[in-house]
């Protein structure tokens, strides 16, 4: 993946690719002095412990990332709790797991009970708009090590998700075939991934340019994120043959090639990309190879399923997420994913470049 704005940013996706190896590789030798429970191997997007009979506990943990900054800077705290819960849900909703709790960690540079009040009500939101219960969680007071955007707001904001899954109704993408439909389900904007280079591309959050319709680049970046769950689980639950899900996070639609079939993906009729996206793009110089592997670029979600279920399943998703659409298929390419009308193929190693 070539270097390009958003490592001169301070994110180094290939490095951090890497690093991420390099921290697995030496995890997966835990020895615990018993067979392991584990089912799914690293690089999904969550894992499933199995308990006893048929029954496993999904696992996944995630963050807010960099989009604190946004909310230190303009001094809004109540929809990141609603990112946190996102990113995790949508993580365990992916391999056909029912979430039913988050359990949240706060770092904060000084306990303001007025802006940990504020985290809190996002964090109620999301939990309720999931289906999930927060149990309990983490404050951590630190000074030390958190510094704000202005001091003293400064914060980090994480997540851990546990679920439920039937082990035999596990959807881990292993029954994708060549010829399925992709059905995209919009995303609300840039959502919790990006925003170190989308802050670098926009540095006035107050700035109302004409392309966002009225609002603020930090209003539009502070959008929260798009919680998947309920859509996903009736349509889990209908007669529709659920083959892949696939929360489309940074790396962009190179997610759908986390699913474990050998195959790869033509996304050719991709969903309306928001103004944001383009606006990134012009001013912030970035080429369409690299904000299609940071960016959702306005498709938050995938579902994969035969062509002929992909009428119903539209429909379903449509009712609670409008605009959900066919996007393209499943092709014989394995570990491809090709955006014609972005000039693009993609491979997750090496990421997105223009079509030869």
């Amino acid at each position: 993946m070539p270097d390009g704005v958003y490592a001169s940013a301070g994110v180094d996706q290939s490095r951090a690719g890497r690093a991420v190896t390099a921290l697995v590789d030496v995890l997966r030798t835990i020895d615990t002095g018993r067979p392991s429970r584990a089912l799914l191997g690293s690089g999904h997007y969550a894992n499933v412990l199995r308990l006893d009979g048929d029954r496993g506990l999904a696992l996944s943990s995630d963050g807010v990332g960099s989009k604190v900054i946004v909310a230190e800077q303009l001094g809004r705290f109540d929809t990141v709790g609603i990112d946190c819960v996102a990113m995790n849900v949508n993580d365990v909703i992916c391999i056909g797991a029912e979430p039913i709790a988050v359990l949240d960690y706060i770092a904060v540079e000084d306990a303001d009970p007025d802006v940990l009040g504020q985290i809190a009500r996002g964090l109620r939101r999301g939990a309720e708009d999931a289906g999930v219960e927060i149990p309990g969680g983490e404050l951590a007071l630190l000074p030390e090590l958190i510094r704000g955007h202005p001091s003293p707001r400064g914060f980090d904001l994480a997540g851990f998700c546990v679920g439920l899954v039937e082990i035999g109704a596990m959807v881990t993408g292993e029954r994708v075939e060549a010829g399925d439909a992709v059905i995209g389900v919009p995303s609300s904007g840039v959502h919790s991934n990006g925003l170190t280079l989308a802050r670098r591309a926009l540095p006035e959050l107050a700035e109302t340019p004409p392309e966002l319709g009225g609002h603020s680049v930090g209003e539009t970046l502070l959008e929260p994120t798009v919680i998947y769950v309920r859509a996903v689980r009736e349509l889990l639950a209908s007669d529709v043959d659920v083959r892949g899900l696939a929360h489309i996070t940074g790396e962009g639609f190179l997610n759908l090639l986390r699913l474990e079939a050998e195959v790869g993906f033509k996304i050719d009729q991709p969903l309306p990309a928001p103004p944001i996206f383009e606006l990134i793009a012009s001013r912030g110089r970035v080429e369409p190879a690299e904000l299609y592997e940071v960016f959702n670029m306005g498709c938050g979600f995938c579902c994969v399923v035969p062509w002929e279920d992909a009428e119903p399943a539209v429909e379903l998703l449509a009712a609670r997420h409008p605009g959900s659409a066919v996007i393209g298929r499943a092709t014989s390419a394995a570990g491809v994913v090709e955006l014609p009308r972005a000039g693009l193929v993609g491979h997750r190693s090496t990421g997105f470049a223009l079509a030869a």
